[in-house]
């Protein structure tokens, strides 16, 4: 942990120095930060001021807590009018919230789930925040659906905001992993951990074992070969989590390693996954690449998937890089298994 008191702000001054992002850029990330720290203060008051359900659904089909709307709000308040920003895309929101016609427009996309994991504030567990920024195609222009439509790797900043014990905001620049702590006495956030490492050797996974019955065959040889402990073929015991919150799952693992699996299954065979690639999945990705880690589809690198929607859901597999490369050559061999027998079956060599 850095002996200084670093705050954002400085750090941010530092980076706009060695050119590793603009002035606009981080002034935006200034705004990120602020609706962060103000979401939080709503989460820790929890049931004191907001619960329960808000009377909608948002474009999910989800029912939306009080705190999903009230967080939702909290980054459309800190940015629209900035000009920072051409436009923005949420979670909660069906179409691309344009920013207002007398506010002046930035170069840049917002990408953002406002709050992951609100099924948890009833019980009390961590929640946070994922954002994504973008360069906009055509900043002077209206904002379309297709701009937001570009690949995780052009990402130019990601980050995420976990509300825990503690409120910590982890960002991605493309050079490097930071994390900074909210210090409540004087309001800031100050730099804790600076160019954070995924740990390379793995104990741990997370996956949602209720599931098991519908996962794709590699999935289900991953699992039991690290179930199967010192006596399997890892040779090595492993620990199992779930906490149901993406930002949660993240943090752990870039804290203490390991690997999380969000596979694609059969339960819903027509979806491709569960969790959405624009504004969970790519950030999470870029952040776990940043800190030598690996993000995948358990096919294909998550940063190289080209959306074809706002709200395209995807599997998601990331952690340790060794971890993740396994469970990406067992769904190779079981395609080439596949298309083995499909050739055997049709008469082919």
């Amino acid at each position: 942990m850095p002996s200084d008191r670093t705050t954002l702000g400085q750090f941010l001054i530092e980076e706009q120095r060695q050119e590793h992002l603009t002035d606009t850029l981080a002034a935006l990330v200034r705004d990120l930060a602020t609706a962060c720290q103000s979401i939080a203060e709503r989460v820790a008051h929890g049931s004191l001021v907001l619960s329960g359900s808000a009377d909608s659904v948002n474009i999910q089909g989800e029912q939306q807590h009080t705190l999903d709307v009230a967080a939702n709000d909290a980054f459309i308040r800190a940015t629209e009018t900035r000009g920072h920003l051409a436009g923005m895309v949420s979670e909660e929101m069906e179409a691309p919230h344009p920013i207002p016609r007398s506010s002046p427009r930035g170069p840049y996309l917002l990408l953002f789930d406002p709050l992951d994991g609100s099924s948890n504030i009833d019980v009390n567990v961590s929640v946070g925040s994922i954002f994504s920024i973008l360069h906009a195609p055509n900043p002077d222009g209206d904002v379309a659906e297709i701009d937001f439509l570009q690949p995780g790797s052009r990402q130019v900043c990601a980050g995420y905001a976990i509300y825990g014990p503690s409120t910590v905001l982890v960002l991605t620049l493309g050079a490097g992993v930071h994390a900074f702590t909210l210090d409540r006495g004087c309001g800031e956030f100050i730099l804790t951990h600076r160019n954070m490492r995924i740990p390379q050797a793995a104990g741990e996974f997370a996956i949602n074992a209720s599931n098991r019955r519908f996962w794709e065959p590699p999935v289900t040889r991953y699992i039991d070969e690290c179930l199967a402990g010192k006596a399997g073929p890892r040779g090595k015991d492993f620990n199992m989590r779930w906490i149901a919150s993406l930002v949660a799952e993240a943090h752990r693992i870039l804290m203490r390693g390991g690997v999380f699996l969000y596979p694609r299954d059969n339960k819903v065979p027509v979806k491709a996954g569960r969790l959405r690639l624009l504004y969970e999945a790519n950030p999470i990705a870029f952040i776990i690449e940043q800190a030598g880690g690996l993000a995948s589809t358990g096919r294909q690198r998550i940063r190289d998937v080209v959306p074809d929607g706002l709200h395209q859901r995807i599997a998601l597999i990331f952690g340790a890089a060794e971890e993740v490369e396994r469970i990406e050559a067992y769904h190779a061999a079981g395609s080439a298994a596949d298309n083995g027998a499909e050739l055997t079956s049709t008469g082919g060599v």
